[in-house]
């Protein structure tokens, strides 16, 4: 399996801007920069490399989950995971801490 997206970037780190696309056009030339990676903490304001991380760890954790609960005998009835990316600057450069996952979940026993 081969999945890609593509990253394009105009100007420098600070003041440039760029968008990013993925292969299933869910995200097609959504628009990201410096302000919606480092300054907008709300996320509001768009996108941003460390929350596509987060969404995919989630989503890959959830589903992965599901068939482990199925080899056992149980149905995912809901699994609600979340995701935090903790980042942090050390010697001037930003590096991931930690990532943190929660998890809520329904199952099923089946009999």
């Amino acid at each position: 399996m081969q999945r890609f997206a593509q990253a394009k970037w105009m100007g420098d780190g600070k003041t440039g801007h760029g968008t990013l696309t993925s292969q299933s056009q869910v995200l097609n030339a959504q628009p990201y920069s410096f302000q919606t990676r480092f300054v907008s903490e709300d996320g509001l304001a768009g996108t941003n490399p460390e929350e596509l991380l987060a969404a995919a760890h989630a989503g890959c954790f959830s589903m992965a989950l599901s068939f482990m609960l199925a080899a056992k005998g149980h149905v995912a009835e809901q699994l609600d995971t979340t995701v935090n990316v903790n980042m942090s600057q050390v010697s001037g450069h930003f590096v991931v801490e930690s990532i943190v996952l929660t998890l809520k979940l329904r199952y099923l026993t089946l009999a």
